[in-house]
């Protein structure tokens, strides 16, 4: 079975991207991942994440300031996950974990350091990219 999940890289005005570490008990507990979550049957990806970003961090974005970067897939418990990555420049208030352990704002170059999910960690080279900064193969 495909699992559907749209995920959201947070740009702040320093170039820094907000990640959130996994909580314990849950499956992956203590990686770091970018936050989102399902995609529920009856929605576009772009208002599941909406909806996810408000759960999860507290923050109001506008769907059409969320701007599709890249997707990713892997095995998830016997099920087959597919991640559509978006990136967001503009939201309305200051998130918090609300549903993680803890969130931190990271340098794209140290995003390659972090542990992720299998999903999740190829999609850094693709921010890497689209932000013109060297990639894991250029450094």
């Amino acid at each position: 079975m495909n699992i559907p999940v749209a995920a959201a890289a947070l740009i702040n005005s320093d170039g820094a991207v907000l990640v959130q570490k996994r909580c314990a008990g849950r499956s992956m507990a203590g990686l770091w991942e970018f936050p989102g979550g399902k995609i529920e049957a009856d929605e576009r990806p772009e208002i599941a994440l909406v909806r996810e970003l408000r759960e999860e961090l507290g923050i109001i974005v506008a769907a059409s300031d969320l701007n599709p970067v890249n997707f990713a897939s892997a095995p998830l418990d016997g099920d087959h996950l597919i991640l559509l990555l978006y990136i967001c420049r503009k939201w309305t208030g200051n998130p918090s974990a609300i549903d993680a352990e803890v969130i931190q704002w990271v340098s794209i170059n140290s995003l390659y350091a972090l542990a992720m999910p299998p999903a999740d960690a190829p999609l850094v080279e693709s921010l890497a990219r689209l932000l013109w900064l060297p990639t894991r193969q250029e450094q």
